[in-house]
């Protein structure tokens, strides 16, 4: 699998990232057995790069990858890159942003514990948090850089001024902003400062939750426990002819010989400054199907023709993870 130098860090990265907000019970129910086999499938087709979180069930996900990748951590560890987010406080109101210095310290010696190891290769800011001065929080990842804790700082859902409120304490190495077919807002201003300053960007959701996975009809029935069932992205007049688009796109992709969800994750990583596409999979065979995105090269007239399809979606804000 191609591989990439995310921006200006050090960290050679599949350009596929096995991301697990699924793995964390927001998606309904778990087979463990069948999410360890696929993290543990991922690494054999060659992705070196995951993706958790502390909030991703507050150590539910972050044990998972434990459980998958404990032994190749304790061989080769130096050959994983283990990213994770913090900044996301559980409360009887729900999920609060919280980048205070003491928090961030106590999400990555959890995060460190729940992982199995002894430093995070890229730990970033989950949500900007209003609430706390830049410098403070800029302070308290630089302090956990010098100790080791943690090796490159990045950030989540970030727009441009948040970015750079912290660049005067930390340099931010890379951004994570949800992208993908149906929304582009991040083609505005995001993708262009993240190329100017070398910034690596790791997508997420580029098969739009799995709007493009080509396994949704209009008579998918999602889990009531799954967040997608009350979004505005899976119901509704929006929904029916996003799925026509869908379509679509399959009837081209089937003529280039790929599936719908390898076109959308190869359409993700040829736009220019993206680096990695984060996928998320349940199983073996989902990571089987969307590896090989990695390694197609989409034409100049290949995009031409994505383009041309998309002129019939609907764009979407999109879900996000406090949604």
């Amino acid at each position: 699998m191609q591989r990439i130098k995310l921006g200006r860090s050090d960290l050679d990265v599949s350009r596929i990232c096995f991301g697990t907000w699924q793995l964390s019970g927001d998606w309904g129910s778990l087979d463990e057995q069948e999410n360890v086999a696929a993290m543990q499938r991922a690494l054999e087709l060659g992705v070196n790069f995951f993706d958790t979180a502390q909030a991703y069930g507050f150590g539910t996900s972050e044990q998972l990858v434990h459980k998958a990748l404990g032994d190749e951590l304790r061989s080769r560890r130096d050959e994983i890159v283990l990213a994770t987010k913090g900044g996301l406080r559980m409360t009887d109101d729900g999920l609060e942003r919280d980048s205070s210095p003491d928090w961030l310290r106590r999400g990555v010696e959890d995060s460190l514990g729940y992982l199995g190891v002894d430093h995070i290769d890229l730990y970033q800011l989950h949500w900007p948090d209003p609430h706390t001065p830049a410098e403070e929080t800029a302070g308290a990842l630089f302090e956990l850089v010098q100790e080791g804790k943690i090796r490159h700082v990045g950030v989540s859902n970030f727009a441009v001024e948040e970015m750079r409120g912290l660049e005067g304490g930390i340099a931010v190495e890379s951004l994570q902003p949800p992208y993908h077919l149906f929304r582009r807002d991040i083609e505005q201003d995001v993708l262009p400062y993240c190329r100017e300053h070398d910034i690596g960007l790791l997508v997420y959701g580029p098969l739009a939750h799995g709007l493009l996975s080509g396994r949704f009809d209009r008579d998918t029935q999602l889990d009531d426990d799954d967040w997608r069932a009350s979004s505005e992205l899976f119901q509704g007049e929006n929904f029916e002819r996003n799925l026509e688009v869908v379509e679509d796109l399959g009837r081209f992709a089937q003529e280039c010989g790929h599936t719908v969800a390898q076109l959308a994750v190869a359409w993700a990583l040829a736009q220019p400054g993206v680096h990695v596409a984060i996928v998320g999979a349940r199983r073996p065979d989902h990571i089987e199907g969307t590896a090989p995105a990695a390694d197609i090269q989409l034409s100049d007239e290949d995009l031409e023709r994505i383009e041309s399809i998309m002129e019939g979606a609907v764009s979407v804000a999109g879900p996000t993870p406090e949604g």
